[in-house]
């Protein structure tokens, strides 16, 4: 089941669109190893590269989708326990500033994503139709548990294809 309009917010709908799977489990799959695949690919001469005056570097925008992944998985959790507490917004420029990447390598951010996710995918498969379809609030609006695995999928798509374009 993919989600419906009416159960995200309108900027998910982008990031949805960039899933073609049906299924949410089979979504997080799919894109887990077209992401893991992706970040094998990458020269590492580009791994520290910018294409623009104040844009990130292909790690920090790997290590983005890390830490955007791992908030987006709390929140389906908070979501699917029945937590309807505003969740608080992140400052993605503020996280980028702030992450220490001197000392890291690619290694340990493909094992970290590989790690996220898989986390991810447990806690997805664990969750029935109607805990998938609970929604919760986020600071722009309410969301479903399944808008918010697709938009999981569809973000780290997105950054991806943002690498591919502008820095490789």
């Amino acid at each position: 089941m993919r989600p419906q309009k009416k159960d995200y917010l309108p900027y998910f709908e982008n990031y949805i669109n960039l899933i073609s799977e049906n299924d949410v489990i089979t979504a997080l799959k799919t894109n887990h190893q077209s992401v893991l695949d992706f970040i094998e690919s990458i020269p590492r001469q580009k791994l520290n590269y910018f294409y623009d005056e104040n844009k990130w570097t292909v790690k920090q925008v790997i290590n983005h989708i890390i830490d955007s992944e791992r908030i987006l998985g709390y929140r389906a959790l908070r979501f699917a326990r029945g937590d309807n507490q505003m969740n608080l917004s992140f400052d993605e420029n503020l996280y980028a500033a702030n992450a220490n990447l001197t000392n890291t390598n690619i290694q340990l951010l493909t094992d970290e994503f590989d790690s996220v996710r898989l986390s991810n995918i447990l806690l997805f498969k664990q969750l029935s139709e109607k805990e998938l379809l609970l929604k919760g609030k986020m600071s722009t609006g309410e969301v479903n548990v399944l808008s918010v695995g697709y938009f999981i999928c569809g973000h780290a798509q997105h950054h991806i294809n943002t690498i591919k374009e502008r820095y490789l």
